[in-house]
């Protein structure tokens, strides 16, 4: 996707998890452990400021402060972090940044922090009980990403293994298709953008009437029973 439209989704997104916080910030957020709300929005704003920091100071040490705790002051501070992670973020993508993963660019952090802010915001939406749903192209950015950075980075980190056959993912709705591990794909797991990248962020499950399977279904879920997000 171009610099333009994931800033502009980035923007949306945030917004859209904002307007989330004139609900009850005590309601617990399912996928997410213990996390209320309130916990919710103090890790997205934190990690918007630590993003930011590993663009405009190159390094990821970047410590954000405690969020407030009383309601007021907490969406103040989330829209200051948008505001600044959005500033950093309006630059060429091609310019260097510290990431955890390459490339070491701009660009790497207007797309993780897109694909952050859609996840998250799903997430507070869902305990809130707001059904709405994810833009399909962003959403399959976001199976990409999974694919090219958040799992290689979990099997470098001894969470994940390598895969020993090739999943084939398909997206019903954007015809978009990613193929995950070696070789001819054993097996194919088919949706919508959005419910491949929520089941892939361990939002959705496999046997949910959402997926249909053709192949060897029990060779797939094995590839998908790895830790591939963090």
């Amino acid at each position: 996707m171009d610099l333009e439209s994931l800033l502009q989704h980035l923007s949306d997104e945030l917004d859209a998890f904002r307007a989330c916080l004139n609900g009850d910030l005590t309601v617990p957020v399912e996928h997410c452990g213990q996390w209320t709300l309130h916990d919710l929005a103090e890790h997205l704003g934190s990690s918007n400021l630590w993003a930011a920091a590993a663009v405009t100071d190159h390094h990821g040490k970047y410590q954000a402060a405690p969020a407030p705790r009383d309601p007021g002051g907490l969406v103040r501070w989330f829209e200051e972090s948008s505001t600044t992670l959005l500033k950093a973020l309006d630059t060429d993508p091609r310019a260097s940044a510290w990431t955890f993963h390459p490339p070491h660019t701009v660009g790497f952090w207007q797309r993780r922090r897109a694909l952050e802010a859609l996840i998250h915001r799903w997430d507070a939406e869902n305990a809130l009980g707001i059904t709405r749903s994810l833009d399909p192209i962003l959403a399959g950015e976001g199976v990409a990403e999974v694919f090219d950075t958040m799992a290689p980075r979990q099997i470098a980190r001894g969470r994940a293994q390598h895969p020993q056959h090739a999943l084939r993912l398909h997206a019903t709705d954007t015809g978009t298709s990613w193929v995950y591990g070696p070789g001819n794909a054993v097996a194919a797991l088919s949706a919508t953008a959005e419910d491949l990248v929520l089941l892939l962020w361990g939002r959705m499950r496999s046997s949910d009437a959402a997926f249909r399977w053709t192949g060897d279904q029990e060779a797939g879920l094995r590839i998908l029973a790895g830790t591939l997000t963090p």
